[in-house]
């Protein structure tokens, strides 16, 4: 039906999200780790996640399903990473970065969306 999800460019890309996520969250308030650096994490660690559960169900509505909750999830990750500027957790730059990641991700999720039929 399609490639493996580790083949696919926004599975790749969303793994190295997360990274950077958990790399930047590192620096966080530790009052926080229960908190808001639990919840960015759980939002980006989900976007791959669901890619991949999605894809493994070789079934094309499924797929799209499970494509559109890791649409969601990247909704939350950058809501969640402007909160985390407001409270100056984080720069402006860092912000800026990861909402690159971000809509980069949310675009390649749309796109291959389209294309299963």
């Amino acid at each position: 039906m399609w490639k493996n999800y580790r083949d696919l460019e926004v599975w790749k890309k969303a793994i190295q999200l997360v990274k950077k996520v958990y790399l930047l969250s590192q620096k966080y308030p530790n009052e926080e780790i229960y908190g808001l650096t639990s919840q960015l994490r759980r939002s980006a660690v989900s976007i791959p996640s669901n890619i991949a559960e999605g894809q493994a169900r070789q079934s094309a509505n499924e797929f799209k399903r499970f494509l559109n909750i890791s649409k969601g999830s990247t909704a939350e990750l950058d809501t969640q990473m402007v909160i985390s500027k407001e409270l100056d957790f984080i720069t402006q730059e860092e912000l800026d970065d990861i909402y690159k990641d971000i809509v980069e991700i949310f675009k390649m999720l749309e796109g291959l969306s389209n294309s299963i039929t």
